[in-house]
């Protein structure tokens, strides 16, 4: 296997991958919050894990990877404060929060399919693992790194040394005494502390979700509650993962707080290293600000395939950054996408359909890229590289098709595509040749937003007008 690299986050340095078991790659991602369609900042994230998994695959690793579906308890801040989003999306469409989470998992999986996301080893529900975040919270009561108010069992940062390992950050405010007395629950003894049950109490006494437990004798007369985001994601990934797992990736928006309380909880309950790799990406920009719904800026993938987009199109633009690198989406910087891909299809079906033997010259180059903390960029410009070589047709397939076991782009549907393009299209092309030979730019326009209209691509080349199927 080739030696891969990665920028963990925990020491802030790239460092060489070395797996548990050999072989194996156990892999958690945080998945969605299931209340709501998710936006394309949400897809990126889903895309960069799933090319993070095809890296390590296209090495020879057997990857099992994890990403959970969130349908209970994540509120509206990261924290714990607010109301809980699943219910408040079953309040605004007037269903239940299990019809809102089997309606937004359906679009997210068909969103996934579109991007040609490969289907996690393990997919799990957060309102299905109860009794596992159940199990992990009496543990860590009995351990003394809980305690109970009226409202809800909270974990005692103060009782674990290393809490601000990966974030950083400066707690000197929030220790016991200078940060009790939070608003959302006066009886916290520090304002970091989290929580890892909340009871129907309070705030939440009309609570839409919620489950038996074995809390009844502490301070309230009835544990019935719901989980706190952060103790779900500890307790799926150590049922299908272990106690430590290889790599576990998410936002750089989980830092400070989700994968902060993730390592607290996870290492004080079970008394060993959480997670030996941290990754996290940056953010989808729109109007150079983070791609939000709060902020107006969201867009989803219906949206694009509504425009005509090829949600392939959005694929290939975000493979045009490190994932760890923001990236400012423009509809100008999707159509330059869609244009470029539509170029490499082309390419590609102008190759024939007979494969040769991979270029090992050229899979050594992009070997090196990818294994160096997924750096896609470098990898299309071996792409790109390999296209313009001059080597056999069947042997340039070959190494293009073993490219795309890493990039993804359904390289292999585009070769088996036979598609005729319609004679009204021709004719139109015909037209356009006429127009750009005359230097009739404005009929040129004209002519070039009709074929797009009609579902086809058009790139203006060196060797001439290239038209193919969005």
């Amino acid at each position: 296997m080739n030696k891969i690299f990665l920028y963990n986050t925990l020491t802030r340095k790239k460092e060489e991958f070395k797996p548990l078991k050999k072989g194996i790659v156990s892999f958690y991602q945080c998945g969605p919050t299931v209340y709501w369609v998710q936006h394309l900042g949400n897809l990126r994230a889903a895309v960069l894990g799933d090319i993070i998994r095809r890296v390590f695959e296209y090495d020879g690793y057997k990857v099992k990877y994890v990403k959970n579906y969130t349908d209970v308890g994540h509120l509206t801040s990261d924290e714990d404060a607010g109301e809980d989003k699943m219910e408040k999306g079953a309040k605004r469409e007037g269903l239940s929060p299990e019809e809102i989470a089997q309606k937004y998992i359906n679009i997210y999986e068909q969103d996934a399919a579109d991007l040609n996301i490969k289907e996690p080893w393990k997919k799990p529900r957060a309102t299905r693992h109860i009794k596992e975040m159940q199990t992990m919270v009496e543990k860590l009561l009995q351990k003394g790194f809980a305690y109970a108010t009226p409202l809800a069992i909270y974990f005692d940062v103060s009782k674990f040394s290393n809490y601000t390992e990966l974030s950083r950050q400066n707690l000197e405010k929030n220790i016991i005494g200078e940060g009790s007395g939070d608003v959302s629950d006066p009886a916290k003894k520090n304002a970091r502390d989290f929580a890892l049950w909340f009871f129907r109490a309070g705030i939440h006494v009309n609570a839409l979700q919620f489950w038996k437990s074995p809390f009844k004798s502490l301070l309230v007369k009835s544990g019935e509650g719901f989980p706190g985001w952060h103790i779900e994601c500890s307790a799926m990934s150590k049922k299908y993962l272990g106690n430590t797992l290889d790599v576990h990736m998410g936002g750089i928006e989980h830092i400070p707080v989700h994968h902060t309380n993730e390592i607290a909880q996870s290492e004080a309950a079970n008394g060993v290293k959480y997670v030996n790799y941290w990754l996290h990406n940056e953010h989808l920009l729109a109007n150079e600000e983070k791609m939000a719904k709060s902020s107006g800026t969201s867009l989803t993938l219906a949206e694009l395939k509504e425009k005509k987009f090829n949600p392939l199109a959005l694929r290939y633009y975000f493979l045009s950054a490190n994932y760890r690198s923001p990236q400012n989406f423009t509809w100008e910087a999707l159509q330059a996408a869609q244009n470029g891909l539509s170029g490499i299809y082309h390419k590609i079906k102008e190759l024939g359909d007979k494969k040769g033997a991979v270029n090992v010259e050229y899979k050594d180059k992009f070997s090196t890229f990818v294994n160096d903390d997924f750096n896609t960029p470098g990898a299309l410009s071996v792409l790109q590289e390999v296209i313009k070589l001059n080597i056999s047709s069947e042997d340039k397939l070959a190494t293009l098709l073993d490219f795309d076991r890493v990039l993804g782009l359904d390289f292999e549907r585009t070769l088996n595509n036979k598609e005729e393009i319609p004679v009204e299209v021709i004719s139109l092309i015909e037209q356009r040749k006429k127009a750009r030979a005359e230097k009739n730019w404005p009929e040129s326009d004209r002519l070039r937003a009709e074929i797009e209209a009609k579902g086809f691509s058009v790139e203006d080349t060196k060797e001439g007008m290239k038209v193919s199927k969005k």
